[in-house]
């Protein structure tokens, strides 16, 4: 991307709820482009159309962008929810979140991690050790922001998605965000399910394992969902932790490894 780069963010809400979110970063010439396709996004969600859209669009520094590589991409087809949390459980042993802290978030998850049982606006922040949750705001959570592909990186992704059939803006957006959260010191992995009611869909994210996508980790139809981050216990300034996830500009310009769907099995 040539030029200065804006951030450019869309919050949609519907009765007073989050409703959905995107967001990129943009050199000035593609903003108009972008406002107009997240304002349709909005407006014809899957959970109805929204009541209020706010837009930001702010200036990025060149000079404050990081840049990175995505994750490599994994898919391990499970036959239903049940065998795919029992799945995700496994490879963030493997990372080295504990079973406390593993049940303690996909039970959270499950019911609505926010204060009211619903859904959060952003994501958890769980110790990986004991399964304390460390959000300052159990209602709002904390967002991740500020990272986008590089044009060349996008369509390399989206090739290797389409031969996978795996093409769509849930695959693309969420394996962005999960390479910025696995960026930031402190984090060992990330677990993330939609709270979209026809998106069963969710990954495991870790720097060990990468992204491990599973075609089910919700039964259809529930629109309970969320994230959790699982933090090294005692080794991160909360505050810098989540300065960087809200702030800090991340480009990847490079794409991982994207691998075929294989079935789930226990000696993986």
């Amino acid at each position: 991307m040539k030029g200065p780069l804006f951030s450019i963010r869309m919050q949609a809400s519907l009765h007073g709820r989050h409703l959905s979110g995107a967001e990129h970063l943009s050199t000035a010439e593609d903003l108009e482009r972008l406002a107009a396709g997240m304002v349709k996004r909005a407006l014809g969600h899957m959970r109805g159309r929204a009541e209020k859209i706010q837009l930001t669009i702010e200036e990025v520094a060149t000079g404050q962008i990081d840049y990175g590589a995505l994750p490599d991409l994994h898919t391990y087809l499970v036959d239903d929810y049940h065998q795919g949390r029992r799945a995700a459980a496994a490879i963030l042993l493997k990372s080295g979140v504990s079973s406390l802290a593993i049940d303690g978030a996909m039970a959270a998850m499950a019911s609505g991690a926010a204060p009211d049982g619903r859904s959060m606006r952003g994501a958890m922040l769980i110790d990986a050790k004991n399964g304390n949750r460390l959000e300052p705001d159990q209602a709002r959570g904390v967002r991740v922001s500020r990272m986008d592909l590089t044009e060349q990186a996008q369509q390399e992704l989206i090739l290797g998605l389409q031969a996978l059939g795996l093409d769509n803006a849930h695959v693309r957006e969420a394996l962005t965000l999960a390479a910025k959260v696995l960026t930031t010191p402190g984090i060992v992995a990330e677990l993330c399910w939609s709270d979209d009611p026809g998106y069963t869909a969710g990954y495991v994210a870790s720097a060990q394992q990468g992204y491990v996508r599973f075609p089910h980790l919700k039964p259809i139809g529930d629109e309970r969902g969320g994230r959790a981050f699982f933090l090294a216990s005692g080794e991160q300034d909360l505050s810098e932790l989540i300065d960087y996830l809200q702030t800090k500009p991340m480009l990847f310009d490079r794409i991982g490894q994207l691998y075929r769907a294989q079935p789930w099995g226990e000696e993986l």
